[in-house]
């Protein structure tokens, strides 16, 4: 095992890093929650890597978005996040897609991946991602944020908590996010995807929620049946 992966273990058995190196991720959107959870899977030892996202870097993106800075502006996310990658770690193989994802190019953005991270701000974004996944089989890492709070769900085929969290008429009234709350909800999306790739995820039901100003963390039960 290289040095570079030996804090790994044992948390990760050296077999499960050696997994990890085989397994492809997309993750849609380069931004607060993205740019974390690339940071993330990039370290880790994530063998392939897609991030997506048709979006550039502006002056609102530096209080959060951990890929930002005053020299980024107006430079491609995705383009920033493959070579912010490639620096930590060459290893690893990094696609950079600088598109925004929609019902057209969705099903050929996530292809062929074994896991599909959610890093969007988007509420109809969200559904054509989860209603693609779920069509390719693939498990979607559902991740929001809002502030000082945060949630998190694993969405594998078939399950219909997209339709749960966001009823139709569903619209988003506030766009405010702190420093701190992506960092610990892509955290929490990172983990979950590892646990997915190296077969270690239980299938728990529920979403993770989080509130840090009033310290409050539960998972909230979920019912998926598939209905």
């Amino acid at each position: 095992m290289e040095e570079r992966y030996q804090r790994n273990i044992p948390a990760l058995s050296e077999e499960e890093c050696h997994l990890l190196r085989k397994k492809t991720v997309a993750v849609i959107g380069c931004g607060g929650l993205g740019g974390y959870a690339l940071e993330m899977l990039s370290r880790i030892g994530v063998g392939t890597i897609r991030a997506v996202d048709g979006d550039v870097f502006e002056p609102s993106n530096l209080n959060r978005q951990l890929l930002s800075s005053p020299g980024q502006l107006g430079v491609s996310k995705a383009e920033a996040a493959a070579e912010r990658i490639r620096n930590i770690n060459p290893e690893v193989t990094v696609c950079a897609i600088p598109v925004f994802m929609d019902k057209h190019n969705c099903r050929e953005l996530i292809h062929g991946c074994d896991v599909v991270m959610d890093a969007l701000d988007s509420i109809e974004s969200r559904r054509i991602l989860s209603e693609a996944c779920n069509q390719l089989g693939i498990p979607y890492i559902y991740g929001a944020i809002q502030g000082w709070v945060g949630q998190v769900c694993v969405i594998l085929p078939g399950d219909r908590t997209m339709k749960q969290l966001y009823p139709e008429g569903t619209v988003m009234k506030d766009n405010s996010v702190l420093s701190f709350t992506p960092a610990l909800c892509a955290s929490v999306q990172v983990a979950q995807c590892i646990k997915l790739l190296t077969g270690r995820f239980t299938g728990t039901k529920g979403i993770f929620f989080f509130d840090l100003l009033n310290q409050e963390f539960e998972t909230i039960p979920m019912d998926n049946d598939n209905q």
